[in-house]
């Protein structure tokens, strides 16, 4: 007789608005081989689009309204609340326009994820595209890392570029920057749930080695050619 298979690690997504990042995560989640679960999907905008999508593939849906909250404290704990209820393996930040408190970050340490239109630790923050085409920058793109206490500011665990073209506005520099967050993070996803990747105190590891400088370039040059 065998034995039954291991459950596959479980999957919290949390979005504020139309959850494009969400539903390339749904998309990778159907793959017969993807190594987790998206078990809830929540959201802070009870008319969020997300959540739309979310119920369209039959996920499990929260909302906890960010407006019925007098201090950021009060409306982490709610939340808290709810991600200890579920008790997911990971919490993949997707379009989660909030920010966290040191306490709530702290308590899922090394289980969150999040990814930032820009290349970190260039342009923390929002208007990122905007702000490269100010600058006069020539590459953009996209990082994913790990969620600590400072804004934008945890390990990178991978990167894509994107060039920037010369008739570029902030709007098509955004889609095609989207374009690489879409194949980028269900990967990244994926390697957490493999157990590939993991938050240490000295950084990130992968496949057990501190991920260094030089293979953030790789991997951006990967995604730069897909």
């Amino acid at each position: 007789m065998m034995a039954d298979p291991a459950p596959l690690p479980t999957i919290v997504v949390l979005a504020s608005g139309s959850g494009t990042n969400l539903q390339a995560l749904i998309d990778a989640s159907r793959e017969r081989d993807f190594p987790g679960e998206i078990i809830a999907v929540g959201c802070n905008r009870p008319g969020a689009f997300a959540l739309e999508r979310a119920a369209q593939a039959n996920i499990k849906t929260f909302v906890v309204d960010h407006k019925k909250y007098g201090s950021r404290e009060e409306f982490d704990g709610a939340l808290m609340a709810e991600l200890r209820r579920l008790n997911p393996d990971v919490i993949v930040l997707a379009g989660f326009m909030r920010i966290l408190t040191a306490d709530f970050v702290r308590a899922f340490r090394g289980r969150m994820l999040n990814i930032h239109p820009s290349l970190l630790p260039a342009y923390t923050g929002l208007n990122t595209h905007q702000r490269v085409l100010d600058a006069g920058d020539k590459v953009h793109g996209v990082s994913i890392h790990f969620v600590t206490e400072e804004l934008d500011g945890g390990p990178v665990i991978a990167q894509a570029e994107v060039a920037v073209q010369s008739d570029d506005d902030a709007e098509s520099l955004a889609e095609r920057v989207q374009q690489q967050e879409h194949v980028l993070y269900p990967i990244v996803v994926r390697w957490f749930c493999e157990g590939r990747i993991q938050l240490t105190a000295d950084g990130v590891q992968f496949d057990g080695k501190l991920l260094q400088q030089l293979f953030f370039q790789q991997l951006r040059q990967l995604f730069a050619a897909v």
